[in-house]
């Protein structure tokens, strides 16, 4: 198997994938078991998660891979987003941190 491409995508994204895929045919055991965690654990419809991941990306300073990690786990407090955007250097402003959980609220 070669690698064509690589690109980050959030879990409701993979979902959709990986069922798409099912559908087409038997898959491989990884696959069945990553479409039933994710069954599990991406609650929220794919195209809701796309425009969060839009609004974020207004927020200069995020990363593609934090706004990705914010879009799956849906931080619902300051704590929780510091434990996302704690492994990154860019330090937020107050102001910053309340946009993006006001901005994750919006969904």
């Amino acid at each position: 198997m070669n690698i064509i491409s690589e690109q980050n995508i959030t879990d409701a994204e993979a979902k959709d994938i990986l069922e798409a895929r099912e559908k087409e045919g038997e898959m491989k055991y990884e696959q069945n078991n990553a479409v039933e965690v994710l069954r599990k654990f991406a609650t929220y419809p794919s195209d809701k998660v796309k425009v969060l991941v839009a609004e974020l990306m207004k927020i200069e300073k995020l990363r593609d891979k934090q706004i990705i990690t914010i879009a799956n786990i849906l931080p619902e407090d300051k704590d929780d987003l510091r434990a996302i955007l704690q492994k990154e250097y860019t330090n937020f402003t107050e102001d910053e941190t309340n946009l993006i959980l006001e901005t994750v609220r919006k969904i």
